[in-house]
């Protein structure tokens, strides 16, 4: 198997799930015990070398299953109406974009969805649809779909400055590249522990500024919701299994204990090639340049292109996982690349689509 496709369910390091076991057969053995006496203090624990790791106070930060959760608790949260609107780009991930529309409709608020190319003018094209009416921003920090690492700092920066609420999708930003949630400017961070920094399945983060915190409910309404506190009121939404969040600062170990950025610079190397190599086969690169780029590249299908066929041939027929998609009328194939992958990964890539497109 080439695993090019980390970046949608990437595989979690064997002493990390090791530890996740550990968690789930130790809640098993006693559950009143860890659930009903150990929990709070243990998710409190959990989220210190986190919160060390992006750059936030543990106050400003709680656990969610994964950053679509996040971000629902933001939207469902904004005190939005009639003629208010939302600001996204056509980058959005699908689901946090389904979710901005489901809101605005129910409000009668407005989603505007603006196109934007990568280059110096993104963040001016981005912000000509700002007006008075305007309440948020709402812009992913990694693009899942193209691959792009958007100039968030300035977007946010752009945000405060206008009274605009600014809202980031970081879930493909932590572990791919540094995340300063004090320094990044945004009103509101929802992020992902399992995909770039190989923590198990299920665990995610959404960080606010303080001064928005009473604002957000949780998505599930129980026992937390006469907590005082942003971290309270979102730690205990019912019985769950709280392994996933308990195995992240395993997750940070491992990659301190295996120089983490240097892998990180390999693979975003690697990423670069393969754009590159792509581009010699006659398929068009989506970014500029590599400053544009963490540890994944995406580039157009030739038009005509049938992209779920094209992807049923490289895994049948070539044992290569990379998602192949329709995007805006456009055919996007995106490559990952993670600890595990290397030129061979590249070279296997390569040859599948050298036999599929020529």
């Amino acid at each position: 198997m080439v695993f090019l496709n980390h970046g949608s369910f990437g595989a979690c390091p064997r002493p990390v799930f090791d530890e996740y076991q550990r968690w789930q057969r130790e809640l098993e053995r006693q559950p009143v015990e860890f659930l009903a006496r150990r929990h709070d203090a243990l998710i409190e624990e959990a989220k210190a070398p986190l919160a060390a790791e992006l750059g936030a106070r543990p106050d400003d930060l709680v656990f969610v299953p994964n950053a679509t959760a996040g971000m629902n608790v933001v939207a469902r949260s904004l005190p939005l109406g009639p003629g208010d609107e939302v600001l996204v780009t056509t980058d959005e991930y699908g689901a946090v974009d389904f979710l901005w529309e489901h809101v605005c409709g129910q409000v009668g608020a407005t989603l505007v969805r603006r196109p934007v190319d990568p280059g110096p003018a993104l963040v001016d094209d981005l912000w000509a649809a700002v007006n008075p009416r305007t309440r948020a921003v709402s812009v992913s920090h990694i693009s899942s779909a193209t691959a792009l690492r958007f100039p968030v700092e300035e977007i946010c920066r752009r945000a405060r400055a206008a009274g605009v609420l600014a809202i980031v999708d970081g879930a493909h930003a932590p572990g791919q590249v540094d995340v300063d949630l004090d320094a990044l400017g945004a009103d509101f961070y929802s992020g992902n522990c399992h995909k770039w920094l190989c923590a198990p399945k299920g665990a995610g983060f959404l960080w606010a500024r303080p001064e928005h915190q009473a604002m957000l409910a949780p998505l599930v309404l129980g026992w937390s919701e006469r907590e005082e506190t942003f971290a309270a009121r979102h730690r205990w939404q019912g019985t769950h299994d709280p392994a996933a969040y308990l195995s992240v600062p395993a997750a940070i170990r491992f990659l301190a204990a295996h120089d983490w950025d240097d892998v990180r610079r390999r693979c975003h190397g690697l990423a670069v090639e393969a754009g590159r190599r792509l581009a010699a086969l006659g398929l068009v690169q989506v970014a500029p340049d590599g400053s544009w780029l963490g540890q994944m590249v995406a580039v157009e299908l030739p038009v005509g292109c049938d992209p779920d066929e094209l992807k049923r041939r490289l895994y049948d027929g070539h044992r290569v996982e990379v998602p192949v998609q329709s995007w805006h009328g456009r055919a996007l194939l995106r490559a990952s690349f993670q600890g595990y992958n290397d030129e061979d990964d590249l070279d296997a890539l390569v040859a599948a689509l050298r036999a599929e497109l020529l």
